[in-house]
């Protein structure tokens, strides 16, 4: 197919190199990238600072930045990706857009509104197994509330990975299941 127009979120650790690693991966393989920094250049080095600076902002705030971000390019059809806390975000906004193209979600999942409503969005998620973010209960509850939403979901594991497998700079990182996520990953953007 065509390449895609993507908006990827930044993870709690802000706008660090594995994000625009992460893009640039994107880029080589043909799409327009988007990367707004959601927490004006500031960056974390612990999950605690990342949750503190996330705090501070306010959830809501960074939902209006990450719409904000968007609103320019939504209208011919985003992909919406993100890295954990990235990740809840672009969900947020996927369900939203009645022109999305799709949702890439790396790390993370959000809570869905009881009304959400999408026609066969397509969506794939990629999450350590376990995950202390995202426990096999909460997936699968997840997965069946997506589905009844209307999204067709693909959810991929990755046993022993950590929460955050994908930034090379974090303990976490876990390059096998990098290099297998971001194929998988790129094989999806290539089908819409």
């Amino acid at each position: 197919m065509s390449p895609v127009d993507i908006l990827l979120l930044h993870s709690a650790f802000g706008l660090r190199p594995a994000v625009h690693a992460a893009a640039e991966r994107l880029r080589v393989a043909g799409h327009e990238v988007h990367v707004p920094d959601l927490f004006d250049g500031r960056t974390a080095e612990t999950v605690e600072d990342g949750m503190r600076i996330t705090e501070e902002i306010g959830r809501d705030e960074l939902l209006r930045r990450a719409v904000q971000a968007a609103a320019p390019l939504s209208e011919k059809g985003l992909v919406y990706a993100g890295l954990s806390l990235g990740a809840a975000i672009a969900q947020n906004l996927a369900l939203a857009d009645e022109k999305a193209r799709g949702l890439l979600l790396l790390h993370g999942t959000s809570d869905i509104a009881e009304n959400a409503a999408v026609d066969d969005l397509p969506v794939q998620l990629h999450v350590a197994d376990p995950d202390p973010f995202e426990t096999a209960d909460w997936l699968n509850s997840w997965y069946l509330q997506m589905r009844r939403a209307g999204a067709d979901v693909e959810i991929f594991q990755y046993p022993g990975a950590g929460h955050l497998f994908t930034d090379p700079e974090l303990p976490d990182y876990d390059a096998q299941a990098t290099t297998e996520a971001w194929s998988v990953a790129l094989a999806f953007l290539e089908s819409l």
